[in-house]
């Protein structure tokens, strides 16, 4: 085993080989970029070497596998104004946590930007929820998402325009009572002792009082925002509500919060990929939510959401694109790598509907890493 000082680690870097910590707890696999948060903690654990029989990698050798699972629609006009949104949207959260204020002109601007998105582009949209990650802004990006989900939920349970606008005021802030929580607790990878756990449980309340108090919206707005931690079953909080006590806009909410938290990096646990997230969230067994809105979320997003990478029954590789609502275990994907093990970009793109492509199937989900290793040998 190679030792390599983390004082040299650069963000960006990746090897031949696994990275360990001391040649038995991995860091990183091979061909995976060290994140900047990587060596962040390996200095906080007072971290001097780490280990690997690979060689550091050239961002050459990395062209394949990294055109190969790109963010989807990386230079598209939706992802531009993602982008932005998620820029302005860190601005207002940054106002929320230093000053309690911000500019509300901006919060309804990245509405009516998001609105128009789903009405020209949802498909886009969607897959760009699941797959284009910005570690740098994971509480502004996750409430921009959730926003996002909800909308296209509410939209499916035809909710009036007027009510449609408060669920996505409430979605974009549900989580901003986050700011006023100690960074140090949030970011903590050990279990939170039960004072820490009632102090986390506080951010609802802290979000209630900026969205009636500091940004001045509805308090109907407030309180759907206030309650999307409420289960069905009566064991959420802040308040205890069970069933259609808890606000329709709440419930809604209340999915599209946890499928995206599922989406993303926790402390001890890589982000699960689109389909497993589907199927715990279906897993739920009317405990946390509605079973009529998980009906309208399966349809919404399906099986294997968009953006969703997948093995098919002749061993290649694939993208979901898009989605049937009739059929969510056939959607229409785009081949990536053929059962050759060819990586398919640019005009060599294929896009098959397995809804028509009756002898093709998807086998099952598969990770982004799963993919790099194969595209490495």
């Amino acid at each position: 085993m190679k030792k390599i000082k983390v004082s040299d680690l650069k963000a960006g870097m990746s090897f031949s080989a696994p990275v360990y910590l001391d040649g038995e707890n991995l860091l990183v696999p091979e061909k995976i970029e060290i994140m900047e948060k990587d060596i962040k903690r390996l200095l906080r654990w007072e971290v001097e070497y780490v280990e690997t029989e690979g060689d550091l990698l050239s961002k050459t050798e990395l062209k394949n596998s990294d055109d190969l699972l790109g963010n989807y629609a990386e230079d598209s006009s939706v992802l531009r104004v993602y982008k932005k949104a998620i820029s302005k949207l860190s601005v207002v959260f940054n106002d929320i946590r230093e000053y309690s204020k911000a500019d509300k002109f901006e919060i309804d601007a990245i509405i009516t930007d998001i609105f128009s998105l789903l009405r020209d582009k949802p498909e886009e949209l969607k897959a760009i929820t699941m797959t284009s990650i910005d570690p740098e802004h994971d509480l502004v990006q996750s409430s921009l998402n959730c926003m996002i989900v909800s909308i296209i939920l509410g939209r499916q349970l035809k909710i009036i325009n007027s009510r449609l606008i408060s669920l996505a005021v409430a979605a974009l802030l549900h989580d901003i009572g986050m700011t006023k929580i100690p960074q140090a607790l949030l970011k903590k990878e050990a279990d939170l002792s039960s004072d820490e756990l009632t102090i986390i449980h506080s951010h609802p309340m802290y979000t209630y009082k900026l969205i009636t108090k500091s940004l001045k919206y509805q308090e109907e707005i407030a309180r759907i925002a206030l309650y999307h931690h409420e289960r069905w079953d009566g064991k959420g909080y802040p308040n205890g509500l069970s069933g259609k006590n808890i606000p329709l806009s709440s419930r809604i909410i209340s999915v599209a919060d946890a499928y995206g938290a599922m989406l993303k990096d926790r402390p001890y646990r890589e982000s699960m990929i689109g389909y497993k997230a589907m199927r715990e969230i279906l897993n739920d067994n009317s405990t946390r939510f509605d079973s009529n809105i998980l009906k309208i979320f399966i349809k919404s997003m399906g099986i294997y959401p968009i953006g969703s990478l997948v093995i098919l029954n002749d061993s290649s590789i694939a993208r979901v694109n898009l989605v049937h609502n009739e059929a969510p275990l056939r959607p229409s994907v785009q081949i990536l790598m053929t059962p050759a093990g060819r990586i398919l970009t640019g005009k060599s793109e294929k896009i098959i509907d397995l809804l028509i492509e009756k002898k093709l199937f998807i086998v099952r989900a598969i990770s982004k890493e799963e993919i790099k290793s194969r595209a490495g040998k």
